[in-house]
């Protein structure tokens, strides 16, 4: 397993962190315990959570992800990077949600409770809260980190410009500021090539993509003309399955991951290896979040940790993918 720098910190994180969405819904604990081992085993000391997880679970089983990556980490929360995020709703309560003072300082106590542990090192805004005031929630985070009981902090599924906006206010307020970003990015949805990339890039921030394989559309075992019976795009995962496929189960995402499929396969490796790798090769990211709702399912995503892409190889996947013109990385 490779490592680098996250970010402008002087943390050191492995290329590959273990996404844990799955836990507690689609994935029982005893398999997702062995999840945990095998991406342990294979070198992996990152790990990402959320309170709202397991995803499709809504506000009932909020927290039951955190609970099952807590008491796998007794005993060795000290070899491991630790990073949850919060503004989904997780409660009755119109408070139990969001990005306002109260929620996250509620928050960070729940998922540290559930989490087994003092503090974790990366502390996120699963999405941003237009309802909320930035400096009000930049505030508070700092309150977090200043107490101890997160690290760092970071942010998921922002736009550039409110992302821009933010580590202004921080700088202006002289508070904690994100050292990270977690967007949605692979070979079928690269829009954040536009102008987030370049943002993190210039701000000098840690970027931790997750879907690398489009909710396992890239692994290529899916068919257009059938329905998903099982995985992240089935009913069984609720409105989670739902979400997928409006994300990715259309004509044109499937077009493409057959033109994929043969460049890959020409080159002699798997698609699931080669679109993990084909992220890992962006020099702006750092880490890539994989996941698994069985054990085995890991062998191909970590192999790419180890896959340097050839230029010729990347040019054909490029030009394979869905949007890879700038005009197609609008939609």
């Amino acid at each position: 397993m490779q490592y680098r720098r996250f970010g402008q910190t002087g943390l050191n994180v492995s290329r590959l962190c273990l996404g844990t969405m799955t836990f507690g819904l689609q994935t029982e604990e005893d398999v997702s315990r062995l999840i945990l081992d095998k991406a342990a085993d294979s070198g992996i000391n990152f790990i990402d959570t959320a309170d709202v997880y397991p995803l499709g679970g809504g506000e009932t089983h909020a927290g039951r992800t955190e609970e099952i990556v807590g008491r796998w980490l007794k005993g060795r929360r000290e070899h491991f990077i630790l990073a949850t995020k919060a503004v989904g709703k997780v409660g009755p309560s119109p408070w139990d949600q969001g990005a306002s003072r109260k929620h996250l300082l509620d928050a960070i106590d729940n998922s540290l409770r559930r989490l087994g542990t003092d503090y974790v090192d990366l502390y996120q805004l699963h999405s941003d809260d237009a309802n909320t005031p930035l400096d009000e929630t930049l505030e508070a985070l700092d309150t977090i980190v200043r107490a101890g009981k997160a690290r760092y902090i970071g942010v998921s599924n922002f736009l550039a410009y409110r992302l821009a906006r933010a580590l202004g206010r921080a700088d202006v307020l002289r508070v904690a500021r994100f050292v990270s970003v977690q967007p949605r990015y692979n070979l079928l949805f690269r829009q954040i090539e536009r102008e987030l990339l370049p943002l993190a890039g210039e701000e000098g921030l840690a970027v931790i993509p997750y879907n690398p394989l489009a909710g396992g559309l890239l692994t290529g075992k899916y068919r257009h003309d059938s329905k998903p019976g099982e995985g992240r795009f089935s009913q069984s995962v609720g409105v989670a399955g739902t979400m997928y496929q409006d994300r990715y189960w259309h004509e044109r995402e499937f077009e493409s991951v057959e033109r994929l499929r043969g460049v890959a396969e020409q080159a002699g490796q798997s698609l699931t290896t080669a679109s993990v790798a084909w992220v890992l090769a962006n020099p702006l990211v750092t880490s890539a979040l994989i996941g698994a709702s069985r054990p085995e399912q890991l062998d191909a995503s970590i192999a790419a940790a180890d896959l340097e892409l050839d230029p010729e190889l990347k040019s054909k996947l490029d030009e394979a993918s869905f949007g890879y013109r700038m005009g197609d990385a609008a939609r």
